[in-house]
């Protein structure tokens, strides 16, 4: 695909699209703000990120293509420059394909890539305690709850924990030579 067509995907699955569930779960938390195709493309985030190509730091957010559509994305955001430290998301919009294994297999090789191609000590995820599938998916790539906030996060009008999870270099680098073991 191109970075136009992605761009109009990724507008379809937010604004057009019957199947709007993701939005329930993986931000915002809040309605989108209504914006025109165009004034969408123009976003700053999707000209930084989808529109370099094989740029000489790391990726900040590759798309997620199932039998040739786009159908996701996971990205990466600064918790601390001091300490390096980032936060990863995912999201894939099309509710049909989640529980296929496709978010974890997604999520994995997107650690994977931040781990072999940042210099960084942590990966984690921030969440709230409703979001049972970014629970389990962070535990199935290895992560471990590292602290909660009780009723620190308001989503829809209602609170709910903030949770921090999070893997270390070396905990994902052991995990993966015992799986190819």
């Amino acid at each position: 695909m191109s970075f136009r067509e992605d761009l109009d995907q990724i507008y379809y699955w937010h604004y057009e699209a019957e199947d709007r569930e993701h939005l329930r779960w993986n931000g915002p938390y809040k309605p989108l703000e209504p914006l025109t195709r165009e004034q969408f493309r123009m976003l700053p985030k999707y000209q930084e990120e989808l529109s370099v190509v094989g740029t000489a730091s790391p990726r900040h957010g590759l798309i997620i293509e199932i039998d040739g559509e786009l159908k996701g994305s996971v990205g990466r955001y600064w918790v601390s420059e001091v300490t390096n430290w980032f936060e990863i998301g995912i999201v894939i919009y099309d509710s049909r394909y989640w529980s296929n294994g496709y978010g974890s297999e997604a999520f994995q090789m997107w650690i994977d890539y931040l781990f072999t191609h940042m210099d960084t000590v942590r990966l984690g995820i921030g969440t709230w305690s409703g979001n049972e599938r970014m629970i389990k998916l962070a535990q199935r790539c290895g992560m471990i709850e590292e602290a909660r906030v009780r009723k620190a996060r308001i989503v829809r009008g209602e609170y709910y924990d903030a949770i921090k999870m999070g893997i270390l270099r070396e905990e994902w680098e052991a995990r993966k030579n015992a799986q190819e073991a």
